[in-house]
């Protein structure tokens, strides 16, 4: 990889403690794509944190856990740590319903974060971050949650701080350069509110302030099933309709930060996928199934009146099923059941995690995030080296580190991270654009999908190759007479991202 080779070849030229950012960063880059869950307070992010997983094992009831960042990664054997703020580790025990303890016993002012390593063929292309949320928690939670994120302001060293000279000791300003996560998963409930927005435009997507953007953020809307279809214009009264139009809505407000919001039900999506639907849940639901429609929709009314009705489904039996499904996924069951008496629990199963929506999710990191994971992690790679030589305070490293990167990116297989920085510069608003071309620049830029990034998802390949040659010719017309200097050289990498999306379908 370019930015590997360009960290080797610098760390002999700069000082030791540079050279161990250098390293760290590749380390970094040989490593899975890191994705931080982040959101509100109760919007369902650990519970969102086991489907993808497809492992019950995050906590998702308050406790001292949940109001630490807590890493997933991929290990040969399972095993929970504790990592203190000053370096040591200590194992943690998994609970005996196999979960990280929601209590740990110890005085969480002393904790960094918890790394949990899971034989888990997901996190062998990605690790994900669980955080306590940003703007939402307690100022000690927001802290942690900023520092491993790298959204902590850099540290200047105050007086009486004694720093070794040579040192090859990452500090503060260091390691945030080089810590946390690349790209972002954004947890939402019905109600876009002011601090989700203030949440990812403080979110660092690993080094130098990078902000989210289309580039490294998605965002889901989760508890869709808990949205009222009569308070959504054009839903038609369906549940799942109405999650979908308000998705469409919060889409529309948090962009450009995020590439898209999708509706999931993260409780069935767990309850599916991590094993917690079991063959006497379905057998449950199949009483259910059998009783008169007038009283099973009475009881479907509140939480309350289904685990308090008299009936020959135990109580104790329902409220697992609520506390697994809830009264959406209760009624989906019934419903699929009813439609076809004979399904095994496994195609119920299959049913219910498709009713989630957790797919589509699935897809959408994968064409986002796992496509263009080198890149992601490249570009960023490259901030943190630039913020690593800006932290040095050595005038003559910083620009021996500027002019390699301006080497590095002027060769033609550094295209995507060309890309890459034009829709960081677009979405953020440093170079402005007409709002038509912000978008096209955006949506080159968004999508590994060609038909996608061309907006003409299906279209035939003689109808994309000529639309493709289209717009490169009109964006280096742009380029050379309608443009700034600044769009110009937004311009020239879009003439060029066509050219070669060109290219690939002739190829």
């Amino acid at each position: 990889m370019s930015v590997a080779n360009l960290c080797h070849r610098l760390q002999p030229q700069v000082s030791a403690r540079t050279a161990a950012g250098f390293a760290e960063v590749l380390r970094r880059l040989g490593g899975p794509l890191q994705v931080a869950v982040a959101g509100r307070i109760k919007s369902g992010k650990s519970t969102l944190v086991n489907a993808l997983i497809g492992r019950r094992v995050a906590p998702t009831d308050v406790g001292e856990c949940t109001r630490l960042v807590t890493r997933f990664q991929y290990g040969t054997v399972d095993r929970v740590e504790i990592v203190f703020n000053d370096g040591r580790k200590q194992v943690l025990p998994f609970s005996a319903d196999g979960m990280i303890p929601a209590e740990l016993g110890i005085d969480i002012d002393k904790v960094s974060h918890i790394e949990a390593y899971l034989t888990n063929a997901v996190l062998q292309g990605m690790t994900v971050i669980d955080t306590p949320g940003l703007g939402s928690l307690d100022a000690a939670s927001v802290s942690r949650t900023e520092e491993l994120l790298g959204a902590a302001k850099h540290r200047k060293p105050e007086d009486g701080d004694e720093e070794e000279e040579g040192s090859d000791e990452l500090d503060d300003t260091s390691r945030n350069a080089v810590a946390g996560a690349e790209a972002v998963l954004y947890v939402v409930t019905q109600g876009v509110r002011a601090d989700d927005q203030q949440a990812l435009a403080a979110f660092t997507a690993a080094t130098a302030s990078r902000e989210a953007g289309p580039v490294n953020a998605i965002a889901v809307l989760n508890k869709a099933d808990t949205i009222a279809p009569e308070s959504v214009e054009g839903s038609g009264g369906d549940v799942w309709k109405a999650a979908t139009l308000l998705s469409e809505k919060q889409a529309a407000t948090l962009k450009p930060r995020v590439a898209d919001v999708l509706p999931v039900i993260g409780l069935i999506a767990e309850s599916a996928e991590s094993g917690g639907f079991t063959s006497p849940d379905a057998e449950a639901l199949r009483q259910l199934a059998e009783m008169d429609d007038d009283i099973l929709e009475t009881m479907l009314i509140s939480a309350d009146i289904f685990t308090s009705w008299e009936c020959d489904v135990a109580a104790g039996t329902r409220l697992r099923l609520l506390e697994k499904l809830d009264l959406f996924g209760v009624r989906y069951a019934v419903e699929a059941i009813r439609k076809e008496p004979e399904i095994t629990a496994g195609s119920l199963r299959r049913k219910l995690l498709d009713a989630s929506g957790l797919e589509a999710v699935r897809q959408r990191l994968s064409i986002v995030f796992a496509a263009r994971a080198d890149g992601i992690k490249a570009a960023a790679a490259l901030a943190s080296v630039t913020a690593l030589a800006h932290a040095s305070g050595d005038p003559a490293e910083r620009q021996r580190v500027h002019d390699a990167i301006e080497v590095l990116l002027a060769k033609p297989e550094a295209h995507q991270l060309r890309l890459l920085e034009a829709l960081t510069l677009v979405a953020s608003g440093a170079v402005d654009m007409p709002e038509d071309l912000s978008e096209e620049v955006l949506r080159v830029g968004s999508n590994a999908d060609i038909g996608a990034q061309l907006g003409k998802p299906g279209a035939p390949r003689t109808e994309l190759a000529a639309h493709a040659l289209e717009r490169a010719g009109w964006w280096r017309s742009f380029a050379s007479f309608g443009a700034t200097p600044a769009q110009s050289r937004v311009a020239h990498v879009v003439h060029r991202a066509y050219f070669l999306i060109w290219q690939q379908i002739r190829d």
